[in-house]
């Protein structure tokens, strides 16, 4: 049965991670409802079914697309993968839990993010607005241990990058504080922390391979955003781990 709800979770993942490129690149243009079908937007050749499915269609068009032979952008395929890694992962970890539920739910949120943040520079509040009322329902049936934690992580969250956003004169922004301050409620004191720790490290290492590789400046807008979902994609699987570690040595 573990092969069986692997390959489920896997599969379903995949299916929601071509939804959620769709969720991403629609809804910061408020087109999200628009029965318009997806399209190349180099030549607007409508999308056939397969070429819906990012995997499938890069592979087998070898990154291009079939009307005009335009490059694909390696995010979408990118994208369906992280999803369906992310959701395969959280039946490994998990099993057939509350937790499982969770953790879908918390990659679900963190790959829609990258999507926007890096295609508009934007965290848009209505992915917020959507996924925060969720997770304080699922935070109510298996709440953190203490269950202020939630609150208290939620607070420590927006603090942190409202005190960041004042001393940098706008190096982070509003959007950056409000993902924090959904993600504080879901990982609580300890996880919040970590993402935080984690993203700055993520974004630092990055940032320093594209200035030595000159694909950025040190004038380039870089999105943040994805740093904090990679950030938090660590700490659902691996965060317990890496603070265990962490406090072994006091």
């Amino acid at each position: 049965m573990t092969i069986f709800y692997s390959i489920t979770f896997f599969i379903f993942g995949l299916v929601l991670g071509s939804f959620y490129n769709v969720v991403g690149l629609r809804v910061p243009k408020n087109n999200f409802l628009s029965n318009d079908r997806s399209y190349c937007p180099t030549c607007h050749k409508q999308l056939s079914a397969i070429e819906l499915i990012p995997v499938v269609s890069y592979v087998s068009q070898r990154g291009k697309c079939r009307g005009c032979g335009a490059k694909i952008s390696a995010m979408y395929p990118l994208i369906e993968l992280l999803t369906g890694v992310g959701f395969l992962f959280s039946y490994l970890v998990y099993g057939l839990t509350m937790e499982a539920v969770i953790a879908v739910v918390a990659v679900s949120l963190s790959v829609i993010i990258i999507v926007t943040d890096l295609t508009y520079f934007l965290i848009p509040n209505k992915i917020l607005l959507f996924f925060f009322p969720l997770i304080v329902i699922l935070r109510f049936i298996e709440p953190l241990d203490p269950w202020y934690s939630s609150l208290v992580g939620a607070l420590i969250g927006f603090g942190l990058i409202f005190v960041v956003i004042l001393l940098s004169q706008g190096g982070m922004g509003a959007g950056d504080m409000k993902y924090f301050f959904v993600l504080g409620y879901l990982f609580g004191i300890g996880g919040v922390l970590l993402i935080f720790l984690l993203s700055t490290l993520y974004g630092t290492l990055i940032n320093i391979v594209l200035l030595l590789r000159g694909k950025v400046t040190r004038k380039t807008k870089v999105p943040f955003g994805p740093y904090i979902s990679m950030a938090a994609l660590t700490v659902i699987f691996f965060g317990e781990s890496i603070l265990t570690w962490y406090f072994s040595f006091f």
